[in-house]
């Protein structure tokens, strides 16, 4: 597998076209009762999203020898979780936000009440969609992804990073407090895409998942550096959402801590320490590498 940006851009596409593909599938169809319901859903889950945890799930497959249809499954899953979450944290009791993926929000467009019953079905239907849609996997691989997944958005993971997002309004955490909001909130996710990729190959490595876990936590972290510097570089237009709106809503942030350039020079950091997780993959994790260097450059 070569490392030039044209591969990262084919399979940045093709992971694009496969996800909208197979969310248009699993989706409720909009004109099925009931109706409001699952236009919601579908609003949300098919926005045009960078389709991020999926690209990664096909990546770190790719790097474990799974071919991109067996990972379908699981990655279909991950968008749908990060699209329940997104619904959510855009609430007027969370962030309270208008705009989404240049979007308005889901309650904006279908009221609070849908938007929550719409993030309760997506959800829902992760798992359901783990535990049918690919007969490929065996039922131990079936269990471990609902497991990794449901543990990754959980109370030990985004939901409780969220839990202590909100908790941290106006408060002076310190940056080992704030590393570990950010790896809950955003970083469990992250990681457990990563996480499924490799839990699709049979048989499964576990020295290989060990690795890709490391790899997971470090550039979770990193896409969420990334995130506060952008949320002070980028404009409201790039970003798809307001510019400065976590600095507006009084909250701990990476640049608000050290500094843009401190924050600049973690992000380094952890780059680096990502990338040294790959180190006994070889080639075989180029994409991976790929997309790391992605992440930490993004514009949106």
């Amino acid at each position: 597998m070569t490392h030039n940006p044209e591969s990262l851009e084919t399979i940045i596409s093709l992971c694009k076209h496969r996800m909208d593909a197979v969310l248009d599938q699993v989706l409720p169809d909009a004109a099925a009762p009931p109706q409001a319901l699952h236009e919601a859903m579908r609003h949300s889950a098919l926005s045009g999203g960078k389709y991020m945890r999926p690209l990664l799930v096909y990546c770190a497959g790719q790097a474990c020898g799974v071919p991109m249809a067996r990972l379908d499954a699981a990655a279909c899953a991950v968008e749908l979780i990060h699209c329940y979450s997104l619904i959510h944290d855009d609430l007027p009791a969370m962030d309270d936000d208008d705009l989404r993926r240049g979007r308005p929000t889901c309650h904006i467009a279908y009221g609070e009440a849908m938007a929550i019953l719409a993030g309760d079905a997506l959800q829902a239907l992760a798992f359901h969609v783990l535990a049918h849609e690919n007969d490929s996997l065996n039922a131990q691989q079936r269990l471990r992804m609902m497991d990794t997944l449901a543990y990754a958005s959980g109370s030990l993971g985004m939901a409780g990073g969220q839990a202590i997002d909100m908790l941290s309004v106006g408060q002076a955490l310190d940056v080992d407090e704030l590393e570990n909001m950010h790896t809950r909130k955003t970083g469990a996710l992250i990681q457990a895409s990563i996480l499924l990729g490799g839990l699709a190959a049979d048989p499964i490595d576990e020295d290989v998942l060990r690795h890709l876990g490391g790899f997971g936590r470090c550039i979770g972290l990193a896409f969420q550096i990334r995130d506060d510097i952008l949320d002070v570089e980028a404009e409201t237009e790039t970003l798809g959402k307001p510019q400065g709106s976590d600095e507006g809503a009084n909250k701990p942030t990476y640049p608000s801590l050290l500094g843009l350039e401190g924050a600049h020079e973690k992000l380094r950091e952890v780059h680096d320490k990502a990338l040294h997780y790959l180190g006994a993959m070889g080639p075989k994790a180029d994409f991976l590498r790929q997309v790391a260097e992605y992440i930490v450059g993004r514009k949106y």
